[in-house]
């Protein structure tokens, strides 16, 4: 789970270049940044519109890490 700090920094990176912050988020050859690179070059403001949802409401692991965890007995 990331921090408040990292989350802010990602979303001041999502506005001023919105690929940038997606990058950071969910790595540069997911089809998240490929979306947001495409809607950059469409227009900037959908570009920084999608870049902040997927910053906050797209989760990047869909597991939790306890799901993976081995029982101890």
């Amino acid at each position: 789970m990331p921090s408040g700090a990292e989350i802010c920094c990602e979303i001041l990176l999502a506005i001023l270049l919105p690929p940038l912050g997606v990058c950071f988020r969910h790595g540069c050859c997911s089809v998240e940044f490929l979306i947001c690179l495409l809607l950059t070059f469409l227009g900037y403001v959908p570009g920084i519109i999608y870049a902040i949802y997927v910053i906050v409401a797209v989760n990047r692991e869909p597991y939790p890490d306890d799901y993976w965890r081995p029982i101890n007995a």
